[in-house]
């Protein structure tokens, strides 16, 4: 049987220009902070709410600007694909693992994917930060 998950993510830079991924306990796959809507969340809220849950950043709404809707395979979760409102986060952060996050990988969006990065990440966000010019992400170089 055919599942989506709905999600919300969040794209994080620190001082260096890096991006940061996160690998949720139990799974194998670093993706973006972020998560599913609670209730009646909106998936900007979700944003905001898993952000502060997860790596310890308060955002708030004025902080983030929707990068768009990407749907495409699921990496870490019980369904089959996953359909997500990704957002920029606006300056860089520093972020500490916390609630469900077993660890932090900072990357740089130049690299080559590694394996063990979810689908979102490596075939939809990446290449569009790349296609940015000049790059328009917190900490890029200019």
């Amino acid at each position: 049987m055919h599942t989506t998950v709905h999600v919300s993510a969040v794209a994080i830079f620190n001082e260096h220009g890096e991006l940061l991924t996160v690998r949720k306990r139990g799974t194998a796959k670093f993706q973006l902070p972020g998560g599913k809507p609670e209730g009646t969340e909106s998936f900007e809220q979700a944003a905001l709410r898993e952000v502060l849950e997860e790596v310890g950043v308060q955002l708030d709404a004025a902080d983030l600007r929707h990068l768009g809707h990407w749907e495409g395979p699921a990496a870490n979760s019980d369904a089959s694909s996953v359909s997500a409102q990704v957002y920029l986060a606006a300056r860089h952060h520093e972020a500490v693992a916390q609630a469900e996050i077993a660890e932090l990988r900072w990357i740089s969006v130049h690299a080559e994917p590694s394996e063990d990065l979810a689908p979102l990440t490596s075939l939809f966000l990446l290449p569009l930060l790349r296609k940015l010019d000049p790059p328009r992400y917190p900490g890029s170089v200019h």
